[in-house]
C-alpha cells in the first residue's frame, strides 16, 4: 500500500450513465477524468490551481500517467477519489486511489507526473518553479 502525500484531497462521485459501457461498467479512459477531478481539488487546497500556475507563468502538462485498475465502477455507484502530493521539488507527482464510498473496497490505483515547462519559452524546468514550492509549504509547515 502506498503511504500518504504530505497533502491529500478526496472528492465524492457517483458513476453517471455517459461514463459506462453496455455491461454498465466505466470505461477504462474515464478513470483518468475521475484522477484529473481529484488533482483539481489537491491543487486548490494547495491554493495553486491550473489558473495561478498559468499566471505565475507556466504550464504542467502530464508526462507520465500510471493506472492498476483492480474493480471496475459500476453505473450509478459511488466513489471516493483521493489525491496525495507526494513529490514537488523537481516535479508534480500525485498519487491516486478510488475506493467504493460504501465499503472503503479499492477499485483504482495510480499516479501522475508533471512537469513544469515556461509558457513564453516552452522550454521545460529541472526544478519547480518558487510559487509552486511556496506554496506547498506554506500549506505543509
Amino acid at each position: 500500500m502506498r503511504s500518504k502525500g504530505v497533502l491529500q484531497a478526496e472528492i465524492e462521485l457517483q458513476v453517471p450513465f455517459f461514463d459506462v459501457d453496455m455491461m454498465e461498467v466505466v470505461w477504462h479512459g474515464h478513470y483518468v477524468k475521475y484522477f484529473e477531478e481529484a488533482r483539481c481539488a489537491l491543487l486548490d487546497k494547495l491554493g495553486h490551481n491550473y489558473v495561478q500556475m498559468r499566471d505565475a507563468g507556466y504550464a504542467w502538462p502530464v508526462i507520465d500517467l500510471q493506472l492498476r485498475y483492480i474493480r471496475g465502477a459500476q453505473f450509478g455507484q459511488k466513489i471516493i477519489v483521493r489525491a496525495d502530493l507526494v513529490e514537488w521539488e523537481n516535479r508534480l507527482k500525485i498519487n491516486y486511489l478510488i475506493v467504493d464510498a460504501a465499503s472503503g473496497e479499492r477499485m483504482t490505483r495510480g499516479s501522475s507526473v508533471q512537469v513544469a515547462v515556461e509558457i513564453a519559452t516552452r522550454e521545460m524546468q529541472f526544478a519547480s518553479p518558487k510559487a509552486l514550492i511556496d506554496a506547498v509549504e506554506k500549506v505543509v509547515a
